[in-house]
């Protein structure tokens, strides 16, 4: 019963179209999740390749962000493993220096829903500068400061830089990333996966 619950939900949610009128492309809520999931990414919303072929992260930021997690395309889009819950679900359009932020109305009418019904969540991956605001509003100054404050949080919440290639120079001058946080990360995830 309560697969077939959370199955509405899902389509409840792909047929959303609260913010159309804003959305250069339309409405595609991208969503990935399954209650029986143990790992969520909080991202923050498709971009353009992601919307057109409604697959999460299946760009350049996804392909960096299995290589940081350790897993296989496989393994990433098995919804009964890792749940992919953006801040918006659907492509804002572009901005003068990339994407526009997620729209403002999606995570307050449908976060805490699809949150309530994913009970086996043991790590939750914060990506980037808006799912760090809605997790942590006023907490830090910086994204930097959020990620480098990976061992005085709670062990079931990282924040992560986004995996834009764009993020390469934040990569660079942060080397501690790649040779402290990347491996226990890897560590944690395998853990949960197998």
């Amino acid at each position: 019963m309560a697969s077939r619950t959370f199955q509405l939900l899902l389509e409840e949610i792909r047929q959303c179209t609260t913010c159309a009128e804003f959305l250069p492309l339309g409405p595609l809520p991208v969503i990935q999740a399954h209650p029986k999931a143990r790992v969520l990414i909080a991202g923050q919303a498709p971009g353009k390749k992601v919307h057109l072929s409604g697959i999460p992260f299946d760009d350049a930021s996804g392909n960096r962000l299995r290589l940081w997690l350790g897993i296989d395309r496989e393994t990433f889009y098995d919804p009964h493993a890792v749940a992919i819950l953006p801040m918006g679900f659907c492509y804002p359009g572009t901005g003068k220096s990339g994407d526009l932020p997620p729209r403002p109305e999606c995570a307050p009418k449908w976060r805490a829903t699809v949150l309530a019904q994913l009970p086996n969540i043991e790590l939750t991956l914060v990506i980037g500068q808006y799912a760090l605001a809605y997790h942590y509003p006023s907490v830090y100054t910086s994204l930097t400061e959020a990620v480098l404050a990976w061992r005085d949080r709670p062990s079931n919440v990282i924040v992560l830089p986004h995996p834009s290639p764009r993020n390469q120079l934040w990569v660079r001058r942060n080397p501690w990333f790649e040779t402290e946080l990347l491996p226990n990360l890897q560590s944690r995830i395998a853990q949960l996966l197998g």
